[in-house]
């Protein structure tokens, strides 16, 4: 292979490689909080359910706030003494991004869904 051929090619690589990891390089973990019901870190995803934001060499403590519209529910976590609100947004099996939004829907029962859910990496963190 030509030179001229082999530096795109290999440009290209290493592009996809950065990417890929950028894209899975987490800058935090969502956990539920200590002392709750599940020491693993998992959490319930209900409103209420306490859950903290582990990243940076700190610790903010914060709750989930679950609405739905038909039967799709939406998970969003407040920190706590804030008003802000973030979705969890999907971002793989254990990822999520925090997106500053308002919620949508109306709030959910205090346990629905009640799925348990592993401690997440988060992979956009916001300036908390």
């Amino acid at each position: 292979m030509k030179p001229r051929t082999l530096a795109p090619l290999i440009f290209a690589l290493a592009s996809t490689i950065a990417l890929a990891e950028g894209e899975n390089s987490a800058c935090g973990r969502l956990l539920g909080a200590s002392g709750a019901a599940q020491p693993d870190g998992s959490f319930r995803l209900r409103s209420g359910e306490p859950v903290d934001f582990v990243g940076g060499g700190r610790t903010v403590h914060g709750a989930l706030q679950v609405f739905f519209n038909g039967n799709v529910y939406r998970a969003y976590w407040k920190p706590a003494d804030s008003h802000e609100l973030y979705v969890l947004a999907n971002a793989g099996a254990n990822g999520t991004r925090l997106i500053s939004t308002p919620p949508q829907g109306n709030p959910a029962d205090d346990d629905q869904p009640g799925t348990t859910l592993q401690p997440l990496n988060v992979l956009s963190c916001p300036a908390l």
